[in-house]
């Protein structure tokens, strides 16, 4: 969740670009940046920023997990050979 203490002027970011970054640093938090008044960029200090790539990854994967046990639960299966022999067809053609 973005704090709304952590919006602010582009031009107030350039100015004061160290002690953006300090704060950035601090609390792992993200800044919106506006330019006249509206939001257009997000900032976030690099740590943070793999961490939430990371939190990216492991959700997709265990979402890949979750489909593939409804898919066994299902029935949705078939047979090692079966498919290695499928991809051997496509791969001839």
């Amino acid at each position: 969740m973005i704090d709304l203490k952590d919006i602010h002027p582009l031009t107030d970011f350039q100015r004061n670009t160290k002690a953006h970054l300090k704060r950035l640093k601090k609390t792992g938090k993200p800044q919106v940046l506006t330019v006249n008044g509206r939001a257009e960029i997000v900032v976030q200090d690099a740590e943070t920023y793999q961490k939430l790539l990371d939190a990216v990854d492991r959700a997709e994967a265990l979402e890949g997990i979750r489909r593939g046990l409804e898919d066994v639960m299902a029935g949705r299966t078939r047979p090692l050979a079966e498919a290695i022999d499928e991809l051997g067809r496509r791969h001839e053609r």
